[in-house]
């Protein structure tokens, strides 16, 4: 269905607070079979980075090719606390653009983008599968689904994790469902992308499509059925070496998230279960789009599709003794799996090395698409790096650049500029962080004030400031003034 001219057609499956090193070659030992494929098939990035590891501001600089403070969703919208609830008006969207170049977009799963926005206020058709707690007003075919089945909205898990020792003040980390896999969103939003494959497919349009499908998971709490509940043994499960965490010499910050997650408690046995969840619930992520990439296949779509596969952030599970995600600016949450399968253009089996960003994705889309990139984007497109087996132009910068402004917990301004080496986190209200990313990989030690490391630490704040200035970071004169030596 690509059209004349050669456009593709593109499926992005966005995951939610996946992590990069799960499906990463020298990774944990975690059954990724379907996104191992899209890697050996086409491009996985080595180097890709969220620029803010938040839900909602990620997933808006996704759509917007913007840094957070460019679109200004800055926390989560669904929270009381939001700074803004919705994306500004008139803000461009490489979604709205591509509709209106002629593609059919369409959208399944998780928004969390606005509290009264919707898909279809940036081009998309939505076809369902939102999550209760994100999304509450927006749709209830999952719940109709369910009925269907015959499964009550109300099972008896088991297994249960929760924070803060208990159900009656903490959250859920992990547990078991006796439901059935296909009772189960995950396996409802393949389906519904499975659906919008065919309609595609079988549709009278010649113009391409563009299809999202957003999954709602492996985010928290890490609920899974069988096969998965049991698919990995917590006690061969090793402890990452962040685990050995002390907090010496970081943001006090750091520690006080332990509490404020209701984590304190937690011992590595705790830790090893949930992360035996957090790992079933990838690897059913993953069958779910092996699924949707058979789709593909047997409707003869594959050769004309672009597939992308990233996430909007990643996820503690334990990694520094943390749980989530916060203001802490470790490759946990802001390193991101992506891969992208491009038929013609990919060559099969490359990989990438530059140092790229998630909304980078928004230009991409548009080249892609043989669409103008909107001046406010801050975004570059990949085409240039799949094109050329993921071999940068000279022009390319040599580092990433990220971001936190604070989410329920609070305000807390931080900025992040990462590059092969090293990693510089400036803490607005405490010490700043650097870190020798190859002598010390788990980001355990603080350099920040080393004497052996002071000409890094002026070169990455160098960078810091040049970032701010490229992207008219609104605090770029003030920490410009900070940081000067």
């Amino acid at each position: 269905m690509a059209d004349a001219d050669g456009r593709p057609n593109v499926l992005l499956v966005l995951t939610d607070q996946e992590r990069y090193d799960y499906s990463a070659p020298d990774g944990p030992p975690v059954e990724t079979e379907t996104v191992d494929r899209l890697s050996s098939e086409g491009m996985r990035f080595e180097r890709a980075f969220t620029p803010i590891s938040i839900c909602t501001s990620a997933r808006a600089s996704l759509l917007t090719g913007r840094f957070p403070h460019g679109h200004g969703m800055l926390n989560n919208s669904h929270e009381a606390d939001a700074i803004r609830p919705n994306l500004p008006e008139g803000l461009p969207t490489f979604s709205e653009a591509l509709a209106e170049a002629g593609y059919d977009l369409t959208y399944t799963g998780k928004w969390h983008v606005g509290r009264d926005q919707r898909p279809e206020n940036v081009g998309f058709s939505y076809l369902g599968g939102s999550d209760e707690h994100h999304d509450p007003d927006l749709d209830e075919k999952f719940r109709e689904y369910r009925e269907e089945l015959g499964v009550s909205p109300d099972v008896d898990l088991e297994d249960e994790i929760y924070t803060r020792g208990g159900k009656e003040a903490g959250t859920l980390v992990a547990a078991e469902t006796p439901v059935d896999v296909e009772a189960t969103r995950n396996y409802f939003l393949a389906e519904r992308t499975i659906d919008a494959i065919e309609a595609h497919a079988t549709g009278d349009r010649e113009e391409p499509f563009f299809h999202r499908a957003d999954f709602y998971g492996p985010h928290h709490p890490y609920v899974v059925p069988e096969p998965y509940a049991s698919m990995y043994d917590p006690d061969e499960i090793e402890r990452p070496e962040s685990y050995a965490e002390t907090y010496d010499g970081k943001p006090r910050v750091h520690e006080n998230f332990l509490h404020y997650r209701g984590v304190a408690g937690f011992d590595w046995d705790t830790w090893a279960e949930a992360i035996a969840k957090y790992r079933g619930f990838v690897t059913m992520i993953d069958d779910q789009l092996e699924r949707i990439l058979e789709a593909l296949e047997e409707h003869g779509l594959a050769d004309e599709t672009a597939v992308v596969h990233a996430s909007d952030h990643g996820d503690f599970v334990g990694g520094h003794r943390q749980f989530n995600k916060g203001p802490l600016m470790y490759d946990d949450t802001y390193r991101i799996p992506l891969q992208v399968r491009w038929p013609g253009v990919v060559e099969p089996g490359s990989v990438c090395e530059a140092p790229v960003h998630l909304h980078d994705l928004a230009a991409t889309f548009l080249e892609m698409g043989d669409v103008a990139v909107p001046e406010s984007f801050d975004s570059r497109s990949l085409v240039p790096l799949l094109e050329n087996a993921g071999d940068a132009p000279a022009s390319w910068p040599g580092s990433v650049f990220a971001q936190y402004h604070g989410d329920e917990f609070g305000l807390y301004t931080q900025r992040m500029v990462r590059t092969d080496r090293y990693k510089y986190v400036y803490n607005g209200p405490d010490v700043d962080e650097l870190y020798d990313l190859e002598a010390d990989p788990a980001e355990l030690r603080n350099l920040i004030d080393h004497p052996g490391y002071e000409d890094a630490r002026r070169e990455m704040r160098n960078r810091l400031v040049e970032w701010m200035e490229e992207t008219e970071d609104p605090n770029r004169k003030w920490v410009s003034d900070v940081l000067a030596d």
